[in-house]
């Protein structure tokens, strides 16, 4: 029977299923419901009706009222909005359920870019043994970060997941129990969580999906790529920041990194415990059974730190897992053998770690910790510092740091920052002999802009915790465009330090350093902040060539393509030979993890394309470096981008538009991250202190989403005066790299809806600051249509663009209701006496809005 179109495959298992069970939500027997659910699709209609006549959100809720409940008093009106907020919320969650229910029937799990597909072009074109090569060296490392753009608190988690399961089976019992479930938990935090809240809601993902779909993949590559030897590389591994990331965020404390790094470890011996328990029921075999039960004991007893003689070690746990298998192969016609491989294959990839902490901090923290440690350490009397250290020449205290060694003891520190460096360096120490090297072996340095920033931290972990056996890297961060730009002359000033060079060599000759993140999208617009990271990993890569270092780039994707993010296996298959791809690490933040990898089907399916991406990049001889003039016309496009943007965000109402138009003060209400919403303490709004989230989640929230277009459409516009278009659509055709930007440009503009804030274009003062935005947008949109030659955008993705229009269908009421309560704020801040009690409401009225309208933005990534 032939497969159906992809989009077919959509429509009949996302978009019917959707519009079936949501009829069953809204026969639900509960109070305010019914009423809801019968006036929801006559507000809905008036939303639609209304800004197709251009009407403004404060317009067309009044119309709605007067025309479908003019007797409502003015709270009544209030409290439908509310129960209208709660249901769509509920919506988006129902609407998230059916499409992981459906997403392996969607996606084709054996098509391109898939592992299967990867081994049987390899074996076409005659490469199964250059392939097996290149996995043995291969890696893609997934980092969940601490970042939180997602408002779902974890028991919603585990209703979309139980939700998704029973609609894969059309347990029509379960759904309805579930759906009922759904309208009784609140979506909402009280207070925030702490950063150790949020790791544990990360973990859960480590445990019901990454566990089993990571091992999944190896188990694959294993079996049918190596025709089941052992593989010398773990091939995929998990990055973790939740508890390590301290950037802005004064409350991870040391303490808190020991306890996210004890809970790694519990719930990863929890996850053995599970298998070796099913092996103890299949392995009854005289003198194996035995060392089952052993084992079971041991893990138990590892697990409540039990003395240490009755514990097992990983190298030990690992030893008798292989003693087994070797004896089910020899003496029981290698019955379960592949259970017990499975289990081994496990501890490969997740050994006693489970994920690998991070450490994260910015570089201008990092200055004023070193200078308050140097200077209680001379206060101390000890000699690892000079007096005069920060009189030095630059040079002499970049050498002074390389060369310092031994580990301080016996000083008792008083500063807090140089408490606070201390136990930080020292909990890495220690959760290195607990979990293994693995667990916590990275520092990264945010903001990192010069070598001074690098080897104040180098020096800081030797003589800290490590001595001169440094088994941490220093990971510096390259985020703005300067910096970028100056990356690759920071780095050859440690390649050729010959101490730093030293310590390379003793971890493998390898350098990882991370670039860009969602604050170079912030910092440079969109097409700069991209191209600004090729252009510096070009240049890193000639550079770590040159002196011998296996240089390893750590990606900050961000999510959406307005935060670095986008289409990430189309950006990995487009680099080219001229930047090193010998590994992938990628950061994974909010939405993304539960839209790309929320499920075993989408984290396996992902993870593959991730995989593929990189390896089918060295297989694929046709991908060849970007021509000269290619180039140009590039370097032209970012630089244009760059200068529009800039001149942008310079503009005088750029800052007082976002305070007072957008939901960006809003943020910080919502309780979804331990973090300030903010950098500084100043009192005012400062551009340099606002976080990425906010600032992107900002303009989504506008259906605006500046950051992914903004620049675009000037900077192609300059080649259509010129008359030189032409050299535009070449670089179009030839360069994948591009075509995977301008396929993320089209994914923010198609979830950009002017409509709704058309009303701000008559404002007095922020009119013409609208109408600036808009016509980027429109000349931006007509033009990447002449580039691609497409009628309308994502063409070329029809089931994403469908699953976009579904979500925005879904959340247009919310935003109507969220850009009338944003009005009524405004009116009442104007009014002569001010209503405390209204402004509160409708305040609170705005960051509920705001829930739902994050949550529908999932497929972002």
């Amino acid at each position: 029977m032939p497969t159906e179109p992809k989009l077919k495959r959509f429509n009949q298992n996302v978009l019917s299923k959707y519009r079936i069970y949501n009829s069953i939500f809204m026969t639900l027997p509960f109070d305010t419901l019914s009423k809801t659910v019968a006036l929801l699709p006559l507000f809905y209609d008036t939303c639609k009706d209304g800004f197709e006549r251009h009407e403004d959100p404060t317009t067309i809720v009044n119309t709605f009222f007067k025309k479908y409940q003019a007797r409502r008093s003015e709270q009544s009106q209030i409290n439908l909005l509310f129960r209208f907020i709660q249901y769509i919320e509920r919506q988006v969650v129902l609407f998230d359920a059916v499409e992981d229910a459906a997403f392996s029937v969607v996606n084709n799990m054996e098509g391109i870019g898939t592992l299967r597909s990867l081994k049987e072009n390899a074996q076409a074109d005659h490469k199964t043994e250059l392939l097996q090569e290149y996995l043995e060296a291969f890696k893609v490392r997934i980092v969940l970060t601490a970042h939180p753009t997602q408002f779902y608190p974890g028991a919603v988690l585990g209703i979309i997941t139980d939700l998704a399961e029973a609609i894969k089976v059309d347990n029509l019992v379960e759904i309805n129990s579930l759906l009922g479930q759904l309208g009784k938990t609140p979506f909402f935090k009280d207070k925030k969580p702490t950063p150790y809240d949020e790791a544990v809601n990360l973990i859960w993902y480590l445990k019901n999906v990454f566990y089993h779909s990571f091992g999944g993949i190896y188990d694959y590559v294993q079996q049918n790529i190596f025709d089941d030897q052992e593989i010398d590389n773990s091939l995929i591994n998990i990055g973790f920041w939740p508890g390590g990331d301290r950037d802005g965020n004064p409350f991870v404390t040391p303490q808190i990194t020991l306890d996210v790094a004890r809970k790694l470890k519990e719930s990863i011996i929890k996850c053995y415990i599970k298998d070796v328990k099913y092996l103890r029921r299949r392995l009854t075999f005289r003198g194996i059974r035995e060392r089952i039960i052993d084992i079971n004991h041991r893990l138990h007893n590892t697990l409540l730190h039990k003395e240490a003689s009755s514990r097992i070690s990983l190298e030990e746990f690992r030893k008798e897992l292989f003693d087994i298998r070797n004896i089910l192969i020899e003496q029981h016609q290698s019955l379960f053998v592949d259970k017990v491989t499975t289990l081994i294959n496990r501890t490969t990839l997740f050994g006693y770690h489970f994920a690998s902490l991070d450490i994260r901090q910015d570089s201008r923290v990092h200055d004023a910790m070193f200078r308050a440690l140097v200077k209680e350490l001379i206060a101390n009397g000890n000699d690892t510092f000079p007096a005069d250290f920060f009189e030095l020449p630059l040079k002499a205290q970049l050498k002074h740091l390389s060369e310092v060694s031994g580990v301080i003891e016996d000083v008792e520190f008083k500063d807090e920052m140089a408490i606070n460096i201390v136990e930080t360096i020292r909990a890495m120490k220690t959760i290195q002999d607990k979990n293994g090297e693995i667990a916590c072996n990275r520092y990264i340095i945010s903001n990192n802009q010069t070598t001074l920033n690098v080897l104040q931290l180098f020096a800081m972990l030797k003589i800290i915790a490590f001595g001169d056996d440094l088994t941490a890297d220093v990971v510096p961060l390259f985020e703005t465009v300067t910096d970028l730009e100056a990356s690759p002359s920071v780095m050859e000033e440690l390649y050729t330090n010959p101490v730093y060079r030293k310590h390379l060599e003793a971890r493998g000759n390898r350098q990882t350093i991370m670039l860009g993140f969602s604050d170079g999208t912030k910092d440079g617009g969109y097409l700069m902040a991209n191209w600004g990271i090729f252009r510096a990993k070009e240049a890193l890569t000639e550079l770590s060539r040159k002196y011998d270092i296996d240089v390893i780039f750590f990606d900050g994707r961000g999510g959406p393509p307005a935060r670095g993010g986008g289409k990430t296996h189309q950006f990995y298959a487009s680099l080219g030979p001229t930047v090193e791809d010998k590994e992938i690490q990628l950061t994974i933040q909010g939405q993304t993890i539960s839209s790309n990898f929320g499920t075993i089907d989408s984290s396996q399916y992902n993870m593959e394309q991730l995989i593929s991406s990189g390896i089918s990049n060295r297989l694929n001889d046709k991908n060849l470096e970007m021509r000269g003039e290619d180039k140009e016309v590039m370097d032209k496009l970012a630089s244009l981008s760059y200068d529009t943007y800039v001149n942008f965000k310079k503009h005088p109402k750029f800052l007082s538009y976002l305070e007072h138009m957008s939901t960006l003060k809003y943020y910080a209400k919502t309780n979804i991250g331990s973090r300030p919403s903010k950098r500084g303490k100043s009192e005012g709004l400062v551009f340099a202190d606002l976080r990425a989230i906010p600032f992107v989640g900002s303009w989504s929230q506008l259906k605006q989403n500046v950051p992914g277009f903004y620049g675009v459409g000037t900077a192609l516009k300059y080649y259509e005066d010129r008359g030189e278009f032409e050299k535009v659509q070449h670089l179009y055709q030839e360069s994948r790299f591009f075509r995977a930007l301008i396929a993320n440009s089209m994914m923010s503009l198609s979830k950009s809806f002017f409509n709704l804030t058309r009303y701000m274009s008559e404002d007095p003062e922020y009119g013409e600051f609208w109408t600036t935005i808009y016509t980027e947008y429109e000349t931006t949109k007509r033009l990447i249509l002449k580039l691609t030659g497409f009628k309308e955008l994502m063409e070329d993705e029809l089931v994403a663009k469908a699953s976009i229009a579904v979500r925005e269908s879904i959340v247009l009421p919310l935003l109507t209701i969220q850009q009338y309560a944003l009005k009524k704020i405004q009116e009442l801040e104007k009014a002569e006496v001010r209503d405390e009690e209204k402004i509160r409401i409708f305040e609170k009225m705005v960051t509920r809005s705001l829930f739902g309208n994050i949550n529908a933005s999932r497929n972002s990534a």
